[in-house]
């Protein structure tokens, strides 16, 4: 029924109905669902103090106020209904073998390698792998998501393991969630001399979130101060008990640098997955799966690191990744290895997609070029209305004329390159969690994988941004144009360096704060009348020093009388001084100021800058 609202607007009123609204929808996407005219829906946002036009998108904050203003109640459809609900239009389902129980067969264990940092777990894959992934990460942090597939001997029986690495540093925590959502089994680092640290918890966290059965290799046990007894202690009060305490969890003590018992922990991995876990797809259907980490390369376009769940992908496949999709031209092993196709459990990198996807996202593939095509723009602008809505800064009709003060909200822009998608994807959400203060906002107009382009510098110069570069340099005359223009190009290739600048930044855009510091305290002896100057105080020095031209304010009787007075004059007999010193005596002029007494005391003071924490 229609019932007059807030301000007289004439807007149809819900009796507590569920609107689902997928995120950063607009008014006239809830106006459509409810009948409404998109039109009165703004009317109604003004009355409720917030301006926001028909087609904006909005934050899902904006659009409950409005629907409990008119008796509805909205439901943000999450990523993964609007995913599910896309592919269904479609016709496809996604996360479900196909077949009976007779078409599946058993795929190796996925096993994601998590703890703190400096635990040894890039060293550890080292030693499985026998290579040496340390010596090409920047600072020895791992920064990027790796795949790679190893073979074991379990029972005279070869059996193949997927390992996923994933970063160390906190930034990368949205990784490491993703990490162990995609993995069977995880194992979680922990070094002998160290013990259980923040980060082994987050890690250990995630990996019971994603309901994943937990072996746990004690690194580090050839070290001095060693005890692998305190580890197992410590572990248990986060419910992971060692079998031989009566529990159920492996614990398996190594050492990474000398190569000690790795085969008993690839066997851990196997006769874990075994008791604990039913691993078996279908390797007949159209391939699915997710994306482990994206990067472009020079010479090949888009990289994508795939883990195929389900099905086998095999090179000419139509897959879509994400909001990217191409036909895969090419696909290779972790050995850098040309393959044709790729069964359940196996990470390939894939060329021939249109872009570079984001770590995490999810792959399938499908019959026509089109329908990728489809898939891939509705997923694209799906994101963007969320990423709008999430950028739109909410102002209100009272705070409006303080926002458009120049100068009352300093801004900082950024356009974000990287040579990874989760790299820049993790570099972003660390920047935009610096907090210095509400005078101070950053803003990311850009990311991206890939050199720092002629476009990205347009962009800088048009927006006053900084470009960052994350293991990226400048691409062609994308320099020479940054030079001549005067735009910031920062290069990276360590997290923490880029994350310290940043804020070091912002603080630099801060208004100055200042405190007062006292310099020194006078009594007036005697009062001098001048013709000329006024009246002048003849005053002793009772506390540090009086300098000329400080602030001052006068005391009488312990109450303050005059404020905001200048010292214009400072005499020491005869002389001009331009400062007199405790327990030396002169004359002290307060300019235009001339009502001063005997037993008066005047305060000197100087306002001075105040670092900033």
């Amino acid at each position: 029924m229609q019932a007059p609202s807030v301000g007289g607007v004439m807007l149809p009123r819900g009796n507590g109905e569920t609107i689902r609204l997928s995120r950063g929808a607009s008014l006239t996407d809830f106006a459509e669902k409810i009948n409404a005219n998109p039109a009165s829906l703004v009317a109604v946002m003004m009355n409720l103090g917030e301006m926001v036009t028909a087609t904006q998108s909005v934050s899902d904050e904006t659009l409950q106020l409005l629907a409990g203003e008119m008796n509805y109640t909205v439901q943000i459809v999450s990523p993964e209904e609007e995913d599910r609900e896309l592919l269904e239009s479609f016709d496809i389902e996604f996360g479900e073998d196909e077949g009976d129980e007779e078409d599946l067969v058993v795929r190796p264990p996925v096993v994601t390698v998590m703890g703190h940092v400096d635990h040894g777990k890039t060293r550890l894959l080292d030693a499985i792998r026998k290579t040496n992934v340390i010596a090409g990460e920047a600072g020895g942090i791992t920064q990027h998501i790796g795949a790679y597939q190893v073979a074991t001997e379990v029972n005279d029986e070869e059996r193949k393991i997927t390992f996923i690495d994933t970063p160390g540093h906190e930034a990368f925590t949205a990784m490491r969630a993703r990490g162990a959502k995609s993995t069977d089994i995880a194992i979680l680092v922990v070094a002998a001399n160290d013990g259980v640290m923040p980060q082994t918890v987050e890690a250990l966290n995630h990996a019971k979130a994603a309901d994943v059965p937990i072996v746990v290799a004690v690194n580090k046990i050839d070290v001095e101060g060693a005890d692998p007894t305190k580890v197992r202690g410590q572990l248990t009060e986060y419910g992971l008990v060692a079998e031989e305490y009566g529990g159920d969890t492996m614990f398996v003590d190594i050492s990474a640098k000398q190569g000690l018992h790795i085969d008993s922990l690839l066997e851990a991995v196997v006769l874990t997955a075994d008791a604990s876990l039913d691993l078996r797809a279908n390797p007949a259907q159209d391939a699915q799966g997710i994306s482990i980490e994206s990067r472009l390369d020079r010479g090949r376009g888009a990289v994508a690191t795939v883990l195929v769940q389900r099905g086998t992908l095999r090179v000419g496949d139509t897959m879509v990744v994400g909001d990217a999709y191409g036909r895969v031209r090419a696909m290779l092993d972790d050995n850098g290895n040309n393959v044709a196709e790729a069964g359940p459990s196996t990470p390939v990198q894939v060329l021939g997609l249109t872009n570079v996807p984001g770590a995490g996202d999810n792959f399938l593939v499908v019959d026509e070029d089109r329908t990728a095509r489809q898939i891939a723009e509705k997923r694209a602008a799906r994101e963007r209305n969320a990423a709008f809505a999430k950028r739109t800064r909410r102002v209100s009709l009272e705070d409006l004329d303080k926002v458009l003060k120049a100068g009352e909200v300093q801004q900082l822009n950024l356009i974000i390159k990287g040579d990874a998608s989760g790299s820049v994807e993790a570099l972003e959400s660390s920047l935009l969690q610096l907090d210095v203060g509400e005078e101070v906002d950053i803003r990311v107009l850009h990311r991206g994988v890939g050199a720092v382009t002629e476009s990205d510098i347009d962009l800088a110069m048009g927006s006053d941004a900084i470009v960052i570069g994350f293991n990226v340099r400048a691409a062609g005359r994308a320099a020479q144009m940054a030079e001549r223009e005067g735009v910031d190009v920062r290069y990276y290739s360590v997290i923490y360096q880029a994350i310290e600048e940043i804020e070091a930044a912002l603080k630099g855009m801060l208004k100055p704060e200042y405190e007062e510091v006292e310099l020194g305290t006078a009594e007036i002896r005697e009062v001098f009348k001048s013709s000329k100057l006024g009246n002048i105080a003849g005053v002793l020095i009772r506390s540090g020093e009086v300098k000329r031209n400080t602030k001052a304010r006068l005391i009488r009787d312990g109450k303050v009388v005059a404020e905001n007075l200048n010292i214009e004059g400072l005499r020491r007999f005869k002389d001009d001084v331009t400062e007199i010193r405790e327990g030396y005596e002169g004359g002290i002029n307060l300019g235009n100021f001339n009502d001063i007494k005997v037993d008066d005391v005047i305060a000197t003071y100087e306002m001075r800058e105040k670092p900033r924490a």
